[in-house]
């Protein structure tokens, strides 16, 4: 008997637009089989996730169409064309045979239901008989939960608010009670210090047992009034559950310890905005395995996640796949994660498959030269390069529009662009040479966390937490570090988008935070920001052209309009974009477009100093490379200085100088770019380093 699972014959997906039929997918077969890992890669609009859609029957129509081709699914002993399948047909094969993890978990999960209820809803739509304690246990049960949840409920929980306003006031006059006796015997205990030691010792060994939290300072959470109120508070009731939904709900706790979930019961109960990206991904991961499908389809589930989330995502998969025997379609834009997770790899190009092998068959020997571009465009580790090799160097489009490759090996192109020891001794020898450009001393950024009855913080969140280094003219200096170590935070105080609570940061010689309005609007021209998201940091009303130009006007560039005009254009064609995109809109570029967008617009204004606030997260490594590359242009043309803040250790070590690494609001280690990662100090930049997916041909050959 075959193995297959899932076999994609010649499948077409077009998609009408107003230039015509758009081939999203074109002619593509690929097949997985039991067991078995693909990873499916390409750049974005390659027509990866397209094919996932036409998997999973979830291609929009109109505009698209699966057009021609076969999806042969073998499940339940059966094979099944899915592409003639009915929706009404296709909703039992979704979740049941084949599910699907969404690259943003934060978009794919709704915000107004709690994680588990989210979960629950997928397997009591499939799982009929799950919970069934009797004959007519599907009639009475949820008859049993109408009554009670549309007539008693509310009753009860009326009642349980009006007692619990009852032993609120009850525990509150006991309370001030306390208070007054507790001040009566402070002002006896003070009077006593004139009677005698022995009794003033004691009466200050009484007040020390029994005080709560009269004095604001004295006392931890669990002192505060509001918590005693709590501990006696009765619960509401939250309703009848059927035999069905408990079980249910037993198994997605079960799920959530599969996926490692910390606190999975607590979890259940909470919404998707209260827990972090990669515990938003587990419960996607959780909400897929749910009916334990045959086939799982993982569209770019580690994107923008950290690190080290991403290698214990990554080892998540694997091991649920190993115990539920699964087929996993892995799509990704990233070779290095593809190289530690697949069996096999398919390559996609403008809609077709281009390349497909064994991962060490295509790693080792890459046939086609958009797979050579991909392999190269990852930032090396173990060597210092000028800029990073891009598809230019493997492939381009000539006039006609046809491919031409160069015939050019990755390891040829590296060494042309590798950087000498000397070269690398030089710079660093020009750059701190100079005086700092910015100094930060003892800076701290806290925010208040819970606080007592009387309205006073007891526990803050040290964000950043005594932190101090310098920045030099020229130099890229990168922070790394997971999300919630403070890296953000650091960023935006050095540029007074957050306030800080000590500290100083010295530009020019003036402390930032302590200049007026007026000087800090003056010193916005000399400091810039870079953010993560450049959509939502473009805003959709304004043409590009109008988005650059808007700040040239508030700070004085150029003499009139005519010339802003001007120096738009040049800065659209320094950035790599057309002079013609300065009358469109945002939502016409793509995002490695409107990052360029917002490059332009940063050094518009001819700043000394830019933050690149994890600028390059969210990009296809090839676009990512076009990025980083473009920003070490400018740096060398503008005579910019950087930080640059990301969570991958491999973008940060060929962008810098030297690298500060943070934990939990601290500097964890800081030192030479190559330095840090060759010698590294401490445990946590070790775990850093060590997650990073390396896509070592030589280890993976072994």
């Amino acid at each position: 008997m075959s193995d297959s699972l899932l076999h994609i014959e010649n499948l077409t997906t077009t998609f009408n637009t107003e230039n015509g039929i758009v081939k999203a997918v074109d002619n593509v077969s690929v097949k997985l089989d039991k067991g078995k890992i693909l990873g499916i890669v390409g750049e974005s609009g390659s027509g990866k996730s397209v094919t996932s859609l036409s998997v999973m029957g979830l291609v929009q129509s109109p505009p698209g169409r699966i057009s021609g081709g076969s999806i042969w699914l073998h499940a339940n002993g059966e094979r099944r064309d899915l592409t003639k399948l009915s929706e009404k047909e296709y909703r039992k094969v979704r979740g049941n045979d084949i599910a699907m993890i969404f690259q943003e978990p934060m978009t794919s999960l709704n915000p107004v239901y709690t994680c588990g209820d989210q979960v629950m809803e997928a397997i009591l739509l499939h799982d009929k008989t799950l919970g069934e304690s009797g004959r007519y246990s599907s009639i009475t049960d949820p008859l049993l939960k109408l009554i009670v949840n549309g007539v008693f409920q509310k009753l009860l929980n009326v009642l349980v608010f009006v007692i619990n306003i009852f032993v609120a006031v009850f525990i509150l006059t006991l309370f001030a009670i306390y208070s007054i006796l507790y001040f009566t015997i402070w002002l006896i205990a003070s009077k006593l210090s004139l009677l005698g030691k022995n009794l003033k010792s004691k009466a200050d060994s009484f007040l020390d047992k029994n005080k709560i939290l009269l004095s604001p300072d004295s006392g931890k959470a669990n002192n505060s009034i509001v918590e005693i109120i709590q501990s006696f508070k009765i619960p509401f009731f939250k309703g009848y559950s059927t035999a069905r939904e408990k079980a249910a709900k037993e198994k997605v706790i079960k799920l959530f310890k599969k996926v490692k979930l910390p606190r999975p019961t607590k979890i259940f109960e909470s919404y998707p905005h209260q827990i972090s990206g990669g515990q938003k991904q587990r419960v996607m991961i959780a909400m897929a395995l749910s009916c334990n499908p045959k086939v799982l389809i993982a569209d770019e589930p580690t994107t923008a996640l950290d690190v080290t989330v991403q290698k214990a995502i990554l080892k998540i998969l694997k091991k649920l796949q190993r115990e539920m025997d699964m087929g996993i379609i892995f799509i990704t834009h990233d070779l290095g994660v593809i190289a530690e997770l697949a069996d096999e790899i398919a390559v996609m190009y403008k809609g077709k498959i281009v390349e497909q092998g064994s991962v060490q068959q295509v790693f080792l020997r890459p046939s086609h030269p958009y797979t050579k571009g991909l392999l190269a465009c990852r930032p090396p580790l173990d060597v210092r390069i000028s800029e990073l090799p891009t598809r230019r160097y493997f492939i381009y489009e000539d006039e006609n529009g046809s491919l031409v490759e160069t015939k050019k090996e990755v390891k040829e192109v590296l060494n042309e662009l590798k950087i000498s020891d000397a070269e690398i001794k030089m710079r660093r020898e020009l750059i701190y040479a100079s005086t700092p450009l910015i100094k930060v001393n003892s800076l701290k950024t806290y925010f208040p966390g819970e606080k007592n009855v009387f309205g006073k913080p007891i526990e803050f969140v040290r964000a950043v937490d005594d932190v101090s280094f310098d920045i030099y003219p020229g130099e890229t200096l990168g922070l790394v570090g997971e999300s919630g170590c403070g890296k953000t935070t650091l960023g935006r105080t050095l540029l007074r988008l957050v306030d800080s609570t000590d500290g100083s940061v010295l530009f020019g010689g003036k402390d930032i935070l302590k200049m007026s309005k007026d000087e800090l609007r003056n010193l916005r021209k000399d400091v810039q920001i870079i953010f993560q998201d450049p959509y939502s940091s473009l805003n959709p009303r304004l043409t590009i052209g109008e988005a650059i130009m808007e700040p040239m006007r508030v700070h004085n560039i150029c003499d009139n309009e005519m010339q802003r005009k001007q120096e738009v254009l040049r800065l659209l064609e320094r950035v790599g974009l057309n002079t013609w995109h300065f009358d469109r809109y945002p939502h016409e570029f793509s995002g490695g477009q409107r990052q360029r967008i917002c490059i332009a617009r940063s050094i518009a204004l001819k700043p000394k100093f830019v933050i690149c606030d994890e600028s390059v997260s969210a990009l296809d490594v090839s676009v990512q490379a076009d990025v980083l590359n473009l920003l070490n242009e400018l740096r060398n043309d503008f005579g910019l200085t950087y930080l640059f803040i990301s969570h991958d250790l491999s973008v940060v070590k060929f962008m810098s100088d030297r690298i500060i690494v943070m934990n939990k609001g601290k500097i964890e280690e800081e030192g030479a770019a190559d330095d840090i990662y060759e010698r590294p100090k401490s445990i946590y930049t070790q775990t850093l380093i060590n997650s990073i997916p390396k896509g070592i041909i030589d280890e993976i050959a072994s």
